[in-house]
């Protein structure tokens, strides 16, 4: 881990501003984030609406199943934002033995089970442990993050559902005058396979727009317990004093 190139400024916070912290990296590097985003999202996005000949409850069981691999991505970038170094899809497919392959089934079973994933997925990503070291790693990253990985994770589901809300509201609003009630009730009388479509294109809206701010909170959680538990802060302005 080379301090001298990490472009943040590292303290001790709270899981709040961490969460900010990680926000910012997000929004200062997004069109990195969504061009990568897209090369791993968009073949899983087409997998689960092609399942809804299956079953109308697939596609959207299959998007919220795949989110963890699809996080992975979205760290890979963030990860070397952080220390100045610019991705293009280019990049992530050159790494998609590291970033898509390495350890998928568990990511896939295991680690959607865990509803601290995002603040513990850098261990399994960035530090390269094989699976039984870093279970000892993850306990230790986790220890004093479980309370602040569990508001996280429960505050971007509620605005997940909250933009899915606003973008079913979207039938009534721009629907002629008069006629909203007819048109949700087209969209939702369960007949000709409308409702689960509607609900499921909600819903990967809803992720696409929000997943890289969850992961990038996360990921700025994990960076603080780090600086926490190695005196990064204090090497970094230690580098710094002697630098200038």
């Amino acid at each position: 881990m080379r301090l001298d190139a990490l472009q943040l400024r590292l303290r001790r916070r709270t899981p709040a501003q961490a969460g900010e912290l990680g926000v910012r990296l997000c929004q200062a590097h997004l069109g990195q984030v969504y061009a990568a985003y897209a090369v791993a999202a968009l073949p899983v996005l087409a997998l689960a609406f092609a399942t809804s000949e299956l079953a109308g409850w697939m596609p959207m069981l299959t998007i919220w199943w795949a989110l963890p691999w699809l996080d992975r991505t979205i760290l890979f970038v963030l990860s070397r934002a952080a220390f100045g170094q610019r991705t293009t899809p280019r990049d992530v497919w050159r790494a998609q033995r590291t970033v898509w392959w390495r350890q998928a089934w568990f990511t896939l079973t295991v680690r959607r089970a865990s509803p601290w994933r995002t603040v513990t997925e850098p261990v399994y990503l960035l530090e390269g442990l094989p699976l039984g070291p870093s279970g000892l790693r993850v306990r230790q990253i986790r220890r004093r993050l479980i309370g602040g990985g569990l508001m996280l994770t429960h505050t971007y589901a509620v605005a997940e559902l909250c933009v899915m809300a606003a973008l079913l509201s979207l039938a009534v609003w721009f629907a002629p005058q008069g006629s909203g009630t007819n048109v949700m009730d087209f969209l939702f009388d369960g007949s000709g396979g409308w409702t689960a479509l509607v609900l499921t294109g909600a819903y990967a809206v809803a992720v696409c727009l929000l997943e890289p701010f969850y992961v990038a909170a996360g990921f700025a959680l994990y960076l603080n317990r780090r600086a926490e538990l190695e005196a990064w802060d204090i090497e970094q302005e230690f580098r710094r004093a002697f630098a200038a």
